[in-house]
């Protein structure tokens, strides 16, 4: 059988046609390998904008980039709830405080739960937004001021 060379040609563009058109990977596998984490269930999903903002305050306050996470309060931040008005602390002094309590590791911890809606608040962690839980452990708070993101308390008690 003799082929003619119009003939091969038909015949390597059928066979690159035929293995270039056949997935060799998974795109479903490929994207979970992407290092995009998915929230936690019922954590806010639709709100992209607040997954963008807890996912870079939880890698800032791992990193302690201090700037980054002073950009990313308010500025009456609340960080230490007391018996009277008085002793409650806000705004300047929160990361000196931090680091002289050892509560980066406690704010990392409550960062990591999932956030949950208690009125105008997004929390953590969940428990503290049910009111049967009568929870008193260390909560952060984070809401929206003059229309972005930002973290406003990080207290016990």
């Amino acid at each position: 059988m003799k082929i003619r060379p119009s003939g091969l040609l038909l015949l390597l563009l059928l066979s690159a046609l035929a293995f270039t058109a056949c997935p060799t990977t998974n795109p479903k596998k490929d994207s979970k390998k992407a290092g995009h984490t998915p929230p936690p269930p019922g954590e806010e999903q639709a709100d992209i904008d607040f997954q963008a903002f807890i996912g870079r305050l939880r890698r800032a306050v791992k990193a302690h980039d201090l700037n980054t996470v002073a950009s990313m309060m308010s500025p009456d931040f609340g960080y230490v709830l007391g018996a009277t008005a008085a002793e409650d602390r806000s705004g300047q002094g929160v990361f000196q405080y931090w680091d002289e309590n050892g509560l980066w590791p406690e704010l990392e911890g409550i960062l990591a739960e999932k956030f949950v809606r208690k009125d105008d608040f997004m929390v953590a962690p969940p428990q503290f937004a049910d009111p049967s839980a009568e929870y008193t452990g260390y909560r952060a708070g984070i809401r929206r001021v003059n229309g972005s993101w930002k973290f406003v308390y990080f207290v016990n008690g």
